[in-house]
């Protein structure tokens, strides 16, 4: 998982593999050591994510309200798995945290 800093308040999060009960740890420490900093615009890259559970699905929702409440984002990019695709569809993800290169969702 990369790190890559943007400006003062702005990071970007390279994920690759699972997010799951054994990896979601690392997507937590990641997101709290860049909200400590105050990088409260965090953008999450899952070009390379190919699947997703429940644990990972929660630490996205708790650190998306963790931004929101200090005035920032959680944003999702890249989702090139169509196995992550489905499970953000069907729990409708796109309605609570910001999901590009999603098609479109009415």
């Amino acid at each position: 998982m990369e790190v890559h800093r943007k400006g003062e308040n702005s990071a970007l999060i390279c994920a690759k593999g699972s997010v799951d009960l054994a990896t979601s740890h690392l997507l937590k420490e990641k997101l709290q050591m860049l909200c400590e900093e105050g990088r409260i615009f965090v953008t999450l890259d899952f070009d390379r994510v190919n699947s997703i559970d429940s644990s990972g699905l929660g630490k996205l929702l708790l650190f998306h309200k963790k931004l929101k409440a200090c005035g920032g984002e959680l944003r999702i990019v890249h989702i090139t798995s169509s196995h992550v695709r489905n499970i953000f569809d069907m729990i409708h993800l796109y309605k609570v945290i910001k999901i590009e290169n999603e098609l479109e969702h009415n």
